[in-house]
């Protein structure tokens, strides 16, 4: 059965209160790594409800796949913050929370009288973190932005597709997701800090940041090279062969990272003799004959499995794997043994990822319906719902 999660005991960040009122993917899945870790997350909604509710099919209730999948562990209240008591409530759900995350447009929280500043004066130990697209100052300052548009802007789109095609996006939203990650490493690191200073800060994590961050090795090579990198479909910029290769069955991802490994997978593939080709002997000469080299593994791979294939050249060390898809993901007992696959009570999702030995994730409530958790939430902290009536709507407004 599922658990309270504000009672946890569990989980490294047990105890820690944390006020989540972005939206969308960034911030709520930020607040959902916290939040398995064993935070007492509070996700506040807008009167209208997350958009990300009305991102399907698929559908369980109230909510798409796409809320379901970064909303779990957390208790769910909406608060129309746009207007006075709206805000006023807001900053009484803050007096006793160590973190604070939003996506508010910039300038917004500033309108109310909340922005950075005034919140660090009013609650010098709260790690205020902001997510954006751009940042509130620069050419871009201010800007919105969503993941595939800054994909386009970052650069990321211009190295990612077949070399003979246009510029692709990617098919998951990395940006995003990385912006998450990137607010949950700051705002650990701002409760890092305030342990030895008393004090939090203002975290900022920006889509358009953790896009460039993510150009490697393309801006080190262009740092070092002043060549601008181009799209090379499946293939490594660096490193050879590391590429998808068609097998009698299903495409293989060899990813071999230094010459060891490319003489065992000669060595496996029945010919010990390309390790030794003056040609082949070292990653910067694999480089400079890709071409012929990548003929010679097409046709040693061509007629052979690739499940078969790729166990033997894993058990001899060379990294690769078939190019499966998601259901075969899915479906691999690798997949469960690792706990990549939450499955409870009607409830499935994806586990984390993060694992530590003693206080592992732990999966304790399913995303809350829209408003769940008003009255509870606000009861805990003394405050009668009937006070904020007029800014506590009880569902989604059209």
């Amino acid at each position: 059965m599922w658990n309270d999660p504000s009672g946890a005991s569990a989980g490294s960040l047990s105890g820690l209160r944390v006020i989540d009122a972005s939206r969308v993917l960034g911030g709520p899945y930020c607040g959902q790594v916290l939040a398995d870790h064993g935070a007492d997350v509070i996700k506040v909604e807008p009167p209208m409800g997350d958009e990300t509710r009305g991102w399907g099919p698929p559908f369980v209730g109230d909510a798409a796949s796409y809320f379901i999948g970064v909303n779990r562990n957390k208790r769910d209240i909406a608060i129309d913050v746009t207007q006075p008591a709206g805000q006023e409530l807001l900053t009484r759900l803050l007096a006793d929370a160590d973190v604070f995350i939003e996506n508010f447009k910039i300038g917004t929280l500033e309108r109310w009288g909340l922005g950075a500043d005034a919140l660090r004066k009013r609650f010098p130990r709260l790690v205020h973190c902001r997510i954006s697209g751009f940042g509130a100052d620069g050419p871009y300052g201010g800007l919105p932005g969503y993941d595939a548009a800054v994909q386009a802007m970052s650069g990321l789109m211009s190295v990612n597709g077949e070399a003979s095609g246009q510029p692709l996006r990617m098919g998951v939203p990395v940006i995003d997701l990385v912006t998450g990650l990137n607010a949950v490493i700051g705002i650990l690191m701002a409760l890092q800090e305030r342990g030895k200073s008393g004090l939090g800060q203002f975290v900022e994590s920006t889509l358009y940041d953790s896009g460039v961050s993510l150009l490697h090795p393309q801006l080190p090579n262009f740092y070092l090279n002043g060549k601008v990198a181009q799209r090379v479909g499946n293939r490594h910029p660096n490193i050879c062969p590391y590429d998808s290769f068609e097998t009698s069955t299903a495409p293989l991802f060899l990813a071999v990272g230094n010459n060891r490994q490319f003489a065992t997978l000669c060595k496996v593939l029945g010919r010990p003799e390309l390790a030794v080709d003056a040609r082949y002997a070292t990653n910067a000469s694999r480089n400079e004959h890709r071409e012929s080299l990548r003929a010679s593994l097409v046709e040693l791979l061509k007629d052979r499995d690739c499940i078969q294939v790729s166990q033997e050249l894993v058990n001899a060390g060379v990294p690769c794997g078939p190019v499966r898809t998601i259901d075969q993901v899915v479906a691999d007992p690798h997949t469960h043994h690792r706990g990549m696959i939450v499955d409870k009570d009607g409830y499935r999702g994806t586990g984390s990822p993060v694992k530590l030995s003693r206080t592992p994730a732990t999966y304790r409530s399913k995303p809350p319906a829209f408003a769940e958790h008003t009255d509870e939430v606000l009861r805990e902290r003394g405050i009668d719902p009937a006070d904020y009536a007029t800014v506590l709507p009880r569902k989604p407004v059209p």
